[in-house]
């Protein structure tokens, strides 16, 4: 039985038609040039927070360990430097990059996750797919970056949401409460579990439910940045937060941020809202990217 969800369930949300039968830009969409200006006049003192995690390139021909002790992955990024001249006059290399790597901050392509054999809003795969790269759903749009209000919300502040806790919409809100923010249209939605997923996958995961997805969609946030997410494989349930959040609302998902010093930064203000940017490698036709968004106060 196949256990994502279908583009025919009708009790979960969905964007597909709301913006044109071949629309690429999803939950982008909600991005106005008032959420834009809201998010700029947020910005104070023009402070900026990271929110991916640093990256240890493995060296590409000479092995060694794998980093964050991943044996049974590759690395995130494998790196093969070169130089030529006695003295060299200039370094160079060639990165060869995983970008869906659980220790790569990376933004999923709309295209990243089909059901039932399309991609966002209902595109064949067949279609959307040729010749080796993604035509349809791909990165392509991120290429001129984002830049919108954001909003962070902490559901274990000090701590970490215990193992295989499931995220619900009552945690969104009461988180938003606790924070003293509102959650409006197009908003950069930034979510802490307090997990780090390449280091605690021994653990059960939290993850996101399909009532936390409902209300992020009827939040109409455009981005979400998390250090939590779907149901690992063979948790028996499906994993929402792609199946649904990506590929039936058309939400670009911040996979794997570090929302470590944004959470001690927001608590040192006193203060959960932001400039939300990010500014993607203008890498067209691929199912990710890795990025380092940025929270500007």
């Amino acid at each position: 039985m196949n256990d994502q969800p279908t583009a025919a369930s009708t009790d979960m949300p969905g964007n597909w038609g709301r913006w044109g039968e071949r629309d690429e830009y999803g939950t982008l969409n909600f991005i106005t040039d008032q959420a834009r200006a809201r998010g700029a006049a947020s910005v104070r003192t023009g402070r900026g927070v990271s929110l991916a995690h640093p990256v240890a390139a493995v060296t590409l021909a000479g092995g060694g360990p794998v980093p964050h002790g991943l044996a049974p992955m590759p690395a995130p990024v494998q790196q093969l430097l070169y130089f030529t001249g006695s003295p060299a006059r200039a370094l160079s290399d060639v990165l060869v990059v995983n970008t869906h790597h659980v220790a790569l901050t990376h933004v999923d392509a709309l295209a990243h996750f089909p059901v039932d054999g399309q991609v966002y809003p209902g595109v064949a795969v067949d279609d959307a797919v040729a010749q080796g790269t993604l035509r349809h759903g791909s990165t392509t749009p991120f290429a001129a970056g984002i830049t919108t209000a954001g909003v962070f919300l902490d559901l274990a502040p000090g701590g970490r949401l215990a193992p295989g806790h499931e995220v619900t919409a009552a945690d969104l809100g009461t988180a938003a409460q606790r924070a003293g923010v509102r959650v409006q249209s197009g908003d950069a939605l930034v979510v802490r579990g307090g997990w780090v997923v390449h280091r605690d996958l021994a653990e059960p995961l939290p993850a996101m439910t399909p009532d936390a997805v409902r209300w992020m969609a009827e939040q109409e946030i455009s981005v979400l940045a998390s250090d939590i997410g779907d149901l690992p494989p063979g948790a028996g349930k499906p994993p929402v937060l792609h199946g649904v959040g990506l590929a039936r609302l058309g939400l670009p998902l911040v996979d794997n941020a570090d929302v470590s010093a944004l959470a001690a930064v927001c608590s040192e203000l006193g203060r959960h809202d932001f400039l939300f940017t990010l500014g993607a490698m203008p890498v067209q036709g691929a199912s990710g990217v890795p990025v380092n968004p940025l929270a500007i106060f």
